[in-house]
């Protein structure tokens, strides 16, 4: 070891003593200033603007734009500066010979010459102390371990490209021939990762030893074991192969032999690469104070209770329009978004099936009458994708029926001989989050309520697209916020008998007809066994609608609430949830704190009583000023609406929605009662209006949250993090900036000009 440390000391000195470190640090630290300098700039400017600082250590330090992120960026362009000269100096003035006829070994020269820039990396974190010990001074509650994580990813990223550095120095005796092939095998490393992705086993290797994203997932707060060991590897890898180049020059041998060594110790690594990055061999710790990367305990729960084996199959259809979310390149691309599942369910079985078919959106577009067969020929041939990878339409439908999901593309996950879908969707995330997912899961470990909507009176239908039906509101297959899809099922029934025990919650929507006697009976049973409801009205439907509720102790009122502007009819009002409802979920609390209402366009005022043994909490109130219950005005397009007190009309705030709860036997019956129907149809949920803040879904999800105990949608809410402060002024973060940009670089500059003349004099 004492010589590993003099040649490393040896090499220290050389490097300081020449100006290409000293003008990479300089140059390091000018670049890392103006970026610190840049985010401040960015927080003053927020901050006068009206905007917190949330997450201020991960803004300032990690995340996508972060000090850590941007200097893991232009890493590669400073450290085959520093190595190209290792050991090209030595063969090119000849020096080497004289180590070589010194007691010293080949893997003492390598390993000293590596501690030389392990060391340097050492100086260039210390760099980056400095702005850490100033987050930590400014930012409130300062997340440490998120930082020091990072810190160890750019520290490891050093390293390893310092291996890379000196091995191609070891090479060539001209440094500027080290330089640039220490860039090609860093763009190597870096384009690895889609070569022979058709290949199974192949593909899990080139995919192993790519390094994007390596660092990135410590900048996040993740140190995952896999990376870690990754980077051991490669750094020994590189090392291993330098001194077996080493050995070749001092110790002539035939060339199989030192290619034969090549090639061991690539398969060795390689091997234990593949070994190691297996879900079962990775350990993970998540250093974010707010466990960011790690699945919310809801989600934990359900993958807890999940004993045998669970499939995932992926049905890739290559006429839909997502085609490339399972294409063999991506598959392990595709597999890294479930690793938060991979890490508590490591057994997990991914599969892929490949097929075509028509989809309901197709990706192919072209004019001419193309048969569905040539249509997915000419994909195969544009993608370079292997036709026996694909089944025809005739052979899937032989594996699978896809239709009622549109033969769009779709996972399907088993367990213990239960199936369910989990679905891609038309928005900007496309991607299932992980309330889709565990609300996925947890319909295959337990019974998740079932919704049944009554037809066969006129009532809203669930079945088409149309702007006033409900099928966004229970199985659009292309809207994620679909009931279907946040862990509810759904069926259509009929008051034809009884209504069946397994009927968690009974949807009633916007009667046109009334119940036969009969029908009423059924109704009232139900009603009366305690089953939970949510009953929809809308106006001109109240004597339909009223006699349903008025057991309850509810009456939809006649007329129709209006809340007159310029910009919008009469009858579109913002109701906002009652300080009632904040408590009793978070989703109308949120609601309330975002500053969102739910639009109702049309609707009509409920009253209650609270004599019919229901207690009776409303949820939603109309505004209190500028709003009443309108008894004249029926057409709100070509008439105006004007208060009428003698009518008995009352400018004042009316309910809009109630829940309804009371205790029979053992259970809690729920019940939701809303003014109207249009507020949760197609049309309205993807409605947006300028100047009307509404998030409708909102309405949805709280009243089916509380219907459902707390069950699904599925609570994936995380804790705020409590670093939301940063305590600098503009003058303090103008004496930074100046400090970091100019200060620090310009003394690191007269530190190397002195030692230059020092030396110089000597």
């Amino acid at each position: 070891m004492k010589i590993i440390y003099k040649i490393a000391k040896a090499e220290l000195q050389s490097l300081f003593f020449s100006p290409i470190a000293w003008l990479i640090l300089i140059l390091y630290t000018f670049q890392t200033g103006i970026d610190f300098a840049g985010l401040l700039d960015s927080v003053m400017k927020n901050r006068e603007m009206g905007y917190g600082a949330t997450n201020a250590t991960s803004r300032f330090f990690g995340g996508w734009e972060g000090v850590l992120t941007v200097v893991q960026g232009y890493l590669y362009l400073y450290i085959p500066l520093l190595t190209m000269n290792l050991m090209s100096r030595e063969l090119g003035s000849g020096s080497i010979k004289l180590l070589y006829s010194s007691p010293v070994t080949n893997v003492q020269i390598i390993l000293g010459k590596y501690l030389s820039m392990v060391v340097y990396a050492l100086v260039l974190i210390g760099i980056l102390l400095l702005y850490v010990i100033i987050g930590a001074f400014i930012i409130k509650d300062f997340d440490y371990s998120l930082v020091f994580t990072g810190l160890l990813g750019i520290y490891l990223l050093i390293c390893a490209y310092a291996a890379i550095g000196l091995l191609m120095s070891s090479l060539t005796s001209y440094q500027v021939v080290a330089a640039v092939g220490t860039l090609a095998v860093l763009s190597l490393l870096t384009y690895v990762q889609s070569w022979w992705q058709d290949v199974d086993f192949v593909r899990d290797l080139t995919y192993w030893l790519a390094i994007p994203g390596r660092s990135q997932e410590f900048l996040f707060g993740m140190i995952s074991s896999a990376n870690v060991i990754y980077f051991f590897l490669v750094i020994a890898l590189f090392l291993a192969m330098a001194i077996i180049r080493l050995q070749s020059r001092r110790q002539k041998s035939r060339w199989t032999v030192t290619w034969g060594k090549y090639l061991g110790v690539w398969a060795f690594v390689l091997l234990l690469g593949y070994v190691t990055s297996r879900p079962a061999f990775k350990s993970y710790y998540d250093a974010t104070e707010t466990d960011q990367n790690t699945l919310t305990p809801n989600s934990q729960k359900i993958i807890g209770q999940m004993n045998g084996k669970l499939k995932m199959t992926t049905y890739v259809n290559l006429l839909d329009k997502f085609f490339w979310v399972g294409l063999p390149a991506r598959v392990n691309e595709d597999m890294k978004f479930f690793e938060q599942y991979l890490r508590f369910k490591p057994d997990m079985e991914m599969d892929y099936v490949y097929y075509y078919d028509t989809p309901s959106v197709p990706a192919y577009h072209e004019e001419g009458d193309l048969t569905m067969e040539e249509q997915a020929k000419k994909m195969m041939k544009i993608n370079d994708l292997n036709p026996k990878l694909f089944l025809t339409p005739e052979q899937i439908k032989a594996k699978i029926d896809l239709s009622g999901e549109y033969n769009r593309v779709v996972r399907e996950l088993e367990y213990n001989d239960k199936k369910t879908f989990l679905r891609l969707f038309d928005d900007n995330m496309i991607f299932p989050t992980e309330a889709e997912i565990s609300a996925a899961l947890k319909r295959l470990v337990m019974d998740l309520p079932k919704v049944g909507f009554l037809q066969g009176h006129g009532e809203r239908v669930v079945d088409n697209v149309g702007e006033r039906s409900y099928s966004m509101f229970t199985h659009a297959n292309n809207f994620r916020y679909a009931l279907i899809n946040q862990g509810f099922d759904f069926v259509e029934i009929t008051l034809e008998k009884n209504i069946p025990e397994d009927i968690d919650i009974l949807v009633v929507a916007d009667l046109k007809e009334a119940l036969s006697e009969q029908e009423q009976q059924y109704f009232d049973e139900y009603v009366a066994h305690g089953g939970n409801l949510v009953i929809i009205g809308e106006p001109r439907r109240q004597e339909v609608m009223n006699p349903l509720v008025a057991s309850m102790g509810v009456r939809f009122m006649p007329g129709c609430l209006v809340h007159p502007t310029q910009e919008y009819d009469a009858d579109l009002i913002l109701v906002k949830p009652t300080k009632e409802a904040q408590k009793l979920n978070y989703w109308f609390n949120q609601l309330h704190s975002y500053g969102y209402g739910i639009a109702m366009p049309n609707a009509t005022g409920l009253e209650y009583t609270e004599d019919k043994g229901f207690d009776v909490m409303p949820l939603l109130i109309s505004p209190e000023t500028g709003s009443w219950n309108e008894l004249e005005t029926v057409d709100f397009v070509d008439d105006k609406a004007i208060l009428n007190i003698e009518a008995g009309e009352v400018e004042q705030s009316y309910p809009t929605a109630l829940a309804l709860s009371r205790k029979i036997g053992d259970k809690e019956q729920k019940i939701l009662i809303l003014g109207d129907a249009d507020c949760v149809s197609n049309g309205e949920l993807l409605k947006t209006r300028p100047g009307i803040n509404a998030f409708n879904y909102y309405l949805i999800a709280g009243g089916f949250y509380w219907l459902s105990d707390e069950e699904v949608p599925i609570d994936t809410r995380r804790p705020m993090s409590s670093d939301n402060e940063v305590f600098i002024g503009e003058r303090g973060a103008s004496v930074l900036s100046t400090l970091f940009v100019w200060i620090l670089p310009c003394s690191l500059l007269l530190l190397a000009l002195f030692i230059w003349l020092r030396r110089r004099g000597r």
